[in-house]
């Protein structure tokens, strides 16, 4: 980066502009290159693409040098440009970071990405004990008085609503109610 700064002084042939800008831009990025630095590393994050953010834009400043008109401050025109070029390298950049599942974590242990990545099914162990567990629940449903039986079905195994079970049954919310809390206590006592 600073190689391009002190490049900035030498005149490509047949570019010719004023000899106050080109002294203004001089100037400007000697004194405030690490602000513009700092203001690319705030939009890109990283210090070798805010790097690249200030080299493109004092290379471009340089390019458009006789598009400055001395309206603003040249400091305001360089960090308008360098935000530019930050927000370029931003849009350049892939959507999500891509990491391959091969990628060593740890150097001393070779631990991989794909080892720390959780699997969201459950072990073969758990779908055996829930198989299990499932087995011995209908088995415990089918002891319960049939009325019981009846409204666990319909609001535990079936999901549906207090109002929705009331309204098969020909009862209402609040006997639904007391008869799956009824129903919950005798399946646990069961169960054991």
């Amino acid at each position: 980066m600073q190689a391009l700064a002190s490049q900035i002084g030498e005149q490509q042939p047949g570019v010719h502009f004023p000899e106050q800008n080109l002294g203004e831009l001089q100037d400007v990025v000697s004194r405030y290159l690490p602000t513009l630095y700092r203001r690319a590393y705030r939009y890109v994050g990283d210090p070798h693409d805010a790097e690249d953010a200030v080299q493109d834009a004092l290379l471009s400043a340089y390019k458009h040098l006789d598009q400055f008109k001395g309206t603003a401050k040249m400091t305001t025109w360089l960090t308008a440009i360098v935000t530019n070029c930050a927000l370029t390298q931003l849009r350049r950049r892939p959507r999500q970071p891509h990491v391959s599942l091969d990628e060593r974590l740890d150097e001393e242990q070779d631990y991989r990405v794909s080892d720390r990545l959780a699997d969201a099914k459950p072990s073969p162990e758990n779908e055996c004990i829930w198989s299990e567990l499932h087995g011995h629940l209908l088995q415990a449903v089918t002891e319960l008085t049939p009325s019981l039986r009846k409204v666990i079905q319909l609001r535990g195994l079936k999901g549906m609503s207090t109002s929705e079970t009331a309204e098969i049954l020909g009862v209402s919310d609040g006997t639904v109610k007391s008869q799956v809390s009824r129903a919950r206590t005798r399946l646990k006592r069961l169960m054991r």
